[in-house]
């Protein structure tokens, strides 16, 4: 199994990084902020506009250490990529499957189960812990509409324009009763819609970064075990767009990304002081949120949880990686389908 390896963040937006033998060196003018040995490095993230010496990014390439760039307010500019790693006919087949709307549509179908399943598990989790300050009929209603999805609709599509229709009025009830479950700092953080590009709130601007930095994730995830990110099966092909990475990131929205914006919110980790709203009516986390959003996502990362097809204790953090490698061997046809992970109401 595959060893969890820290990830570095750089959040000063004039830091420029550079190598010095086996170490990154993190510089600020002529003062050395940071020094740190590559191979206890899985990927480093950057928001900063400086950006990293071709040495540096040369030796990540090579190490295998994804490397990725966002502007300070956490747009996306690049990620660096080295030698192609798998199989060429894993990728071949991959492509394959990918003009085939019928074969598509299988793997698809079991990604938008788990992003279901896992939707209605956050729900019931807040009526199990906290039944006393929600509206507990209304959550139930909707966990009761999306068990009928699962049970009545997804399975019975058949085609991917019906499936992400089903997926689209799941997502649409979820996010109805998404306030309920945010149980503190109601004024700063009420949440009535989901929007995003930009988003217009607090709530919005927490889960489009978190579901950025998922989806790098899922993406370098793809990429170490030989399938290219950006041919996808339910998503459809968009120049630019990691279609593959925003398919196995379905499942993982809610419990890796919407679940932890919640317990920041509801401890009152993040604070409307984490936040700026810029000229458009964006809103964006500032330096700070990012800080407290990255400490308490790594610690995420390091907690344990039991897959449930592989039946063994893994780290969160290796979540991506694992879905990836089932999903490759699933193309292979090592497995019969591609099994989504989920979680029970009781983890």
């Amino acid at each position: 199994m595959r060893k969890l390896l820290n990830t570095l963040y750089v959040m000063t937006k004039d830091c420029y990084l550079t190598l010095d033998g086996e170490n990154i060196v993190i510089l600020l003018e002529d003062k050395t902020l940071g020094r740190f040995p590559l191979h206890t490095l899985e990927n480093i993230v950057c928001f900063t506009y400086k950006g990293a010496s071709p040495a540096l990014m040369g030796a990540c390439a090579e190490r295998l250490v994804g490397m990725t760039f966002y502007t300070p307010n956490g747009k996306f500019l690049v990620r660096t990529v080295g030698k192609e790693y798998g199989n060429v006919l894993l990728r071949k087949e991959q492509y394959r499957i990918s003009d085939k709307k019928e074969e598509s549509l299988r793997f698809a179908k079991n990604m938008i189960i788990g992003k279901i399943f896992n939707g209605r598990w956050s729900i019931e989790r807040t009526i199990r812990d906290h039944a006393y300050r929600i509206d507990k009929e209304k959550l139930k209603q909707t966990s009761n509409y999306l068990q009928g999805v699962l049970s009545e609709k997804v399975k019975q599509v058949s085609s991917l324009d019906e499936l992400r229709g089903v997926e689209g009025n799941a997502a649409e009830q979820y996010f109805s009763v998404f306030n309920e479950l945010i149980l503190n700092q109601k004024e700063d953080f009420c949440f009535a819609t989901r929007n995003r590009r930009p988003p217009l709130d607090n709530v919005n601007a927490d889960l489009s970064f978190a579901y950025t930095i998922l989806a790098g994730e899922c993406a370098n995830a793809l990429y170490s075990v030989g399938l290219d990110p950006y041919v996808g099966f339910m998503h459809a092909d968009r120049p630019g767009r990691k279609s593959l990475a925003l398919d196995i990131m379905e499942e993982l929205r809610p419990i890796m990304a919407d679940r932890m914006i919640l317990t920041l919110v509801n401890t009152k980790a993040l604070q409307k002081n984490h936040f700026e709203c810029q000229s458009d009516g964006a809103v964006l986390l500032n330096e700070d949120g990012r800080k407290v959003f990255f400490n308490a996502w790594q610690t995420h990362k390091k907690e344990m949880i039991t897959h449930p097809f592989l039946k063994e204790k893994i780290e969160w953090g290796l979540v991506p990686y694992v879905q990836a490698l089932l999903l490759a061997r699933t193309i292979r046809g090592d497995l019969d389908e591609y099994p989504p992970i989920y979680v029970e109401v009781g983890d």
